[in-house]
């Protein structure tokens, strides 16, 4: 799910990285005098000079082409994450399975992204009510939108992700996640994932949490969301809880087949609640298909405002 897909897209980075600088130099983009070579390595003897031979080559990286600082940033990013979220597990040992552990990872998550270049405002905090729980849907466009999660976790109130179990064996990053209340479930067994969503719901009700989910299941940075999966539905109808809806807008600023990654000013917006009160499992498509009617259309909305905000003109 998000937390596997995050660190299949580090290796994945990792490699395409390298991938690009070989393709450069075979192609005489880093063409570099042997002169110019051996002054630099006895320059460099010093510890500050290897200090600062690393920061000129990661400069020289990304200033290489679009294609490099795409990965580079990406590589950043996700580097930067793991780091953010191992480094303050002994804090968290303190208390365990608390959402409040998150909210160091989270504060360094989006200072990080804002240098990236990668800032998002959010509007509609005042649909949050922190005296419930309930089920937080969000679309997903990219690993960037764990910065979404950072951005909302300091707001939401006590808090939940869902992932694979899988990602719970990923030591130490899974530690960290179990850490600060990751719920983890089986996929390939449906009783199991039932029994252990079921057991949260009535946290839902006992503690206030909020369970977030990615109802398309899957990336899409299209101009339509993906189709959702009912799985969230059957939690909120089972647990007669509120679904909040989040729309972030399109990420303009990213474009995974051209590999751009530019800088971009993004709006993340908390819709009014949805309750569930009264309805039963037969209610389900029509809940669904309503709930990605309003968030659809919300998505096109902001989307096109922030084509505007970032001055960009798209060719459809």
């Amino acid at each position: 799910m998000f937390w596997q897909a995050l660190l299949i897209d580090l290796a994945h980075v990792c490699f395409c990285v390298s991938v690009e600088v070989i393709r450069r130099a075979s192609t005489g983009g880093l063409t570099i005098q042997r002169e110019t070579i051996q002054q630099t390595t006895v320059k460099m003897t010093t510890s500050n000079g290897e200090l600062l031979g690393l920061a000129f080559m990661a400069f020289f990286i990304i200033t290489l082409s679009s294609t490099a600082r795409y990965y580079f940033k990406f590589f950043c990013f996700i580097a930067f994450s793991v780091v953010c979220a191992v480094g303050p597990v002994p804090l968290m040992l303190l208390r365990p399975r608390d959402y409040r552990n998150a909210l160091i990872p989270a504060y360094l998550c989006v200072r990080f992204g804002k240098m990236l270049g990668a800032s998002f405002t959010v509007r509609g905090k005042e649909n949050i009510n922190r005296s419930h729980g309930g089920i937080v849907l969000m679309n997903h466009q990219s690993a960037l939108d764990l910065i979404v999660l950072a951005e909302l976790w300091p707001i939401m109130g006590r808090s939940t992700v869902v992932a694979k179990k899988e990602v719970l064996y990923m030591f130490p990053f899974g530690t960290a996640c179990w850490l600060w209340g990751t719920l983890f479930i089986d996929r390939q067994n449906r009783d199991s994932a039932r029994n252990v969503i079921h057991k949260e719901s009535k946290a839902i009700h006992e503690k206030q949490a909020k369970l977030l989910f990615f109802p398309e299941g899957t990336r899409g940075n299209g101009d339509k969301l993906l189709p959702f999966k009912k799985g969230s539905f059957h939690v909120a109808i089972e647990s007669q809880a509120f679904i909040q809806p989040v729309v972030i807008s399109k990420y303009h600023f990213l474009k995974s087949k051209a590999k751009i990654f530019n800088r971009g000013q993004n709006i993340i917006k908390i819709l009014p609640e949805i309750s569930c009160a009264g309805l039963t499992k037969d209610d389900i498509p029509a809940l669904t298909e309503r709930v990605q009617k309003i968030m659809q259309r919300e998505y096109e909305l902001l989307s096109e405002e922030s084509l505007e905000i970032n001055n960009i003109s798209e060719v459809h």
